[in-house]
């Protein structure tokens, strides 16, 4: 913790919002945010924390690239992306944190850690939450017709926050913020039309 006094402010800063963004995006899509790093790593633009050479490596590359095509496939298969959703919700945090601690390299490695679990782990569980209720409603009202929408909706997200968050880190995560909360008032509001609070009086006297 020493380690990190002694940094400047703008360092760790830039550092986490970084992680969150880029984190956040893997709860939109997995591979594709780690497919843009990856490839950002490899041609020399974005710099790891160390541990982290493989993912700047062709095969990596590679390996990502064809993980993030039958992803994005997937999501596309009415039924498929809903079972996607829950079996990759617990996989999206161990990602999220992966790629968090991967980009922190301003922060000492118990630092890097702490943050990339709970601020990291807990970007990309959010969104992936907050998307997977929003494919369920859109799925009840359209009978699943508006989901490929939503999929291309994810996918366009996690490409533009990937880029967001490299080109300009705080940034995507205000954004990101204002996002989650805009998302959380819009479903709240829908449950508030489906279920309305409150009884009406049954009369007089």
């Amino acid at each position: 913790m020493g380690e990190l006094l002694h940094l400047p402010a703008s360092d760790w800063a830039l550092s986490v919002a970084l992680g969150v963004a880029l984190a956040a995006a893997v709860g939109l899509r997995i591979f594709v945010p780690t497919l843009i790093v990856s490839v950002a790593a490899y041609s020399g633009h974005l710099a790891l924390a160390p541990g982290f050479a493989w993912l700047a490596s062709a095969p990596a590359v590679l390996a990502l690239s064809l993980a993030a095509l039958l992803e994005v496939g997937a999501y596309w298969i009415p039924g498929l992306d809903h079972l996607l959703d829950v079996l990759a919700a617990p996989v999206a945090v161990i990602a999220g944190s992966v790629l968090a601690a991967s980009v922190m390299v301003d922060l000492p490695p118990l630092v890097r850690w702490t943050m990339a679990l709970i601020v990291g782990g807990g970007a990309a569980g959010l969104t992936h939450g907050l998307t997977a209720l929003l494919r369920l409603k859109t799925g009840a009202v359209s009978g699943g017709l508006a989901n490929p929408l939503v999929a291309g909706g994810e996918l366009g997200g996690a490409i533009a926050l990937s880029l967001l968050a490299l080109a300009a880190p705080l940034l995507a995560a205000l954004l990101l913020g204002a996002g989650a909360l805009w998302m959380l008032s819009r479903l709240r509001g829908h449950r508030r039309t489906q279920h309305p609070g409150g009884t009406p009086p049954d009369g007089p006297g």
